[in-house]
């Protein structure tokens, strides 16, 4: 297909000139999800011509340094939302410089539906293709379909270098407003119930921006004997588990979240003897592609696919030949807890840290620095068929215990928290009272360096907490982060 009809070729124009159709304050809905599919052409003449600050960025995951870092580096972003990891964002929002606010990922498209926030003034959206019908998004869907529907004008950027394949690769499915929203009809994670394209009516397009840059490519730590370890737990948990009964052969379909501990996890699929399963999840990375190629998935949908460079080519290469086994979809549908409880997703994502309750915390170091945004394990951990945190037992060279007596800040509730994994052992902590979980958690999933530490502090809970439920000593619980930022151990 053409990129650009004829009768839309008359809104084509640079992108110094669509950059000035944004002024200072207003509100841009972006496209892009995990560094994948964001427009860059714009905001690249934004920074160049610093004329449009005090900017609010809505947008549901992390997106490139040419939003995330060039545009906060100028000075230039007030506000943001939603999901983000970039270090000088993160960097201006701990200084206070940004306002942030975290938000569930399919929880943010929703509030942008119900106008609950601010009102979208721009959506700036990068597209493989438009046509009279509407916008044919790049490898990722994201909240753009939100940005389009709310904005009062959209800016498109045509990238040349993205492959027509990705043209039909998309499921834009609308959910609607309550109290008539409607159901969403995903049944298995292949079923197509939306249109390829956003609906957008031509007359909404203010500019389009032809460009041919290239997403920043996603960079993972590579695998360690740690995270292969994880990965091996966490397979011998779900083998045990169909051994038991309760999960099929095809143990359903699975979610993972992003990172170096998540395709550890996916890997070690590779090696389970298991076959033919499907992944419904918000990002599919480098592990899943391989594992599609394995035949241990047959089909994978998600709201973006994040690779790094070689994998990504590869991908482009052979979108023939992927382009049948994967499915993007919007994250307000791909993590929408009506389809994930329906499913029976088993959810895989990666705390900071785990209390020995089972409460949970991913997203700030030392309760107070925002690290990363919740993105989606929120959304997958309460409405899964199998909610389970995964992580190394220690971090910063075993300065940090991972298991703690208290999170420093709760993300996830223990409600939601049922099987914790480290290299170390398994916690499962389905149907367990509070000190049961206690005792599991040190004993299977602590670091040596720390269990005497927490048989320490748990012992002594038990022993002068005014309540047995869930035995605490707040002053001790709170002594390791404080030792931390006294010493830079927890030792």
């Amino acid at each position: 297909m053409e990129r650009v009809p004829p009768s839309m070729r008359d809104k084509i124009m640079s992108a110094e000139k669509a950059a000035m159709l944004i002024h200072s304050g207003m509100s841009i809905g972006v496209s892009g999800f995990t560094s994948v599919g964001y427009p860059k052409a714009v905001p690249n003449a934004l920074v160049k011509s610093g004329h449009a600050r005090d900017l609010t960025i809505c947008v549901g995951a992390a997106v490139g340094d040419e939003i995330d870092g060039a545009m906060v580096r100028a000075g230039l972003v007030k506000r943001r939302y939603a999901h983000q990891s970039n270090p000088d964002l993160r960097n201006a929002i701990n200084r206070g410089e940004v306002e942030y606010s975290d938000v569930h990922i399919s929880h943010f498209p929703m509030n942008m539906n119900q106008h609950t926030g601010k009102t979208l003034d721009i959506a700036l959206i990068e597209c493989t293709a438009v046509s009279e019908d509407g916008l044919y998004l790049a490898a990722s869907a994201g909240s753009s379909d939100a940005a389009v529907r709310n904005a009062d004008k959209v800016i498109v950027e045509i990238n040349e270098n993205l492959p027509e394949g990705l043209v039909g690769m998309h499921d834009i499915f609308e959910v609607g407003l309550p109290p008539h929203a409607r159901i969403i009809p995903i049944t298995d994670p292949r079923d197509r119930v939306g249109t390829p394209y956003i609906p957008c009516p031509k007359e909404k397009i203010a500019a389009i921006v032809l460009t041919d840059l290239h997403d920043q490519p996603q960079q993972f730590k590579p695998f360690s004997d740690s995270t292969a370890k994880i990965g091996e737990n966490v397979v011998k948990f779900l083998l045990g588990e169909v051994e038991a009964g309760r999960l099929p052969e095809s143990i359903g379909p699975i979610q993972s979240g992003v990172g170096s501990v998540g395709n550890a996890v996916l890997s070690g699929l590779a090696k389970s003897g298991l076959r033919h399963l499907m992944m419904y999840t918000e990002v599919m990375q480098d592990s899943a592609l391989n594992l599609i190629e394995q035949g241990v998935f047959d089909f994978v949908s998600s709201s973006s696919i994040a690779l790094a460079e070689e994998n990504r080519r590869r991908f482009y290469d052979n979108i023939d030949y992927f382009k049948d086994k994967m499915l993007i979809r919007p994250q307000e549908i791909s993590n929408h807890p009506e389809v994930i409880r329906r499913l029976g997703i088993i959810a895989l994502n990666t705390p900071m840290e785990v209390d020995i309750y089972g409460n949970v915390n991913s997203t700030h170091t030392m309760g107070t620095k925002m690290m990363n945004g919740i993105g989606g394990s929120g959304d997958f951990a309460r409405n899964a068929r199998i909610s389970i945190f995964a992580t190394e037992s220690t971090a910063k060279k075993g300065l940090i215990s991972c298991i703690v007596p208290m999170v420093s800040h709760v993300d996830q509730t223990e409600h939601d928290v049922q099987v914790v994994i480290t290299e170390q052992g398994i916690a499962d902590l389905r149907w367990k009272i509070p000190r049961e979980r206690a005792e599991l958690l040190i004993e299977n999933c602590a670091h040596p360096d720390y269990k005497p530490l927490l048989w320490d502090y748990y012992n002594t809970a038990l022993k002068v907490s005014a309540g047995k439920h869930t035995p605490h000593v707040l002053e001790e619980a709170l002594s390791w982060h404080i030792r931390f930022l006294e010493t830079g151990s927890m030792k």
